[in-house]
C-alpha cells in the first residue's frame, strides 16, 4: 500500500508535532512560546505593580468628572438632556 508525499508529511508531522504550512505567515511561533506575564510580574516589587495596573489617565478623568458634578457642570442624568427637555417646555 504506497500511500502519496502529501499523507506521509502529514502522518510525520502528526507524529513529531510540527505543522505543515503553505508558506504564508502564522502565529504558531509566537503561540508556542511561553507566556511573558508571570515572570515579569515576579520581577518587580509589589508597590511598583499596583502602581503599574493603575490607569493615570482614567483617575485624572474621574477626579475631574467629580469635580465638575460638585459644581454642577456634570453630564446630565438619563432623559434629562437638551433633546429630551426641548420639546416639552411648551
Amino acid at each position: 500500500m504506497m500511500k502519496s508525499a502529501k499523507e506521509l508529511a502529514a502522518v510525520a508531522a502528526r507524529i513529531f508535532g510540527n505543522h505543515l504550512g503553505d508558506g504564508r505567515r502564522s502565529g504558531r511561533k509566537v503561540l508556542s512560546k511561553a507566556l511573558k506575564g508571570p515572570a515579569m510580574l515576579t520581577y518587580y516589587p509589589e508597590k511598583l505593580k499596583d502602581a503599574l495596573t493603575v490607569d493615570p489617565d482614567e483617575t485624572r478623568r474621574v477626579i475631574k468628572l467629580e469635580r465638575a458634578k460638585r459644581r454642577g457642570k456634570g453630564p446630565p442624568k438619563k432623559g434629562q438632556g437638551k433633546r429630551a427637555v426641548k420639546g416639552k417646555g411648551k
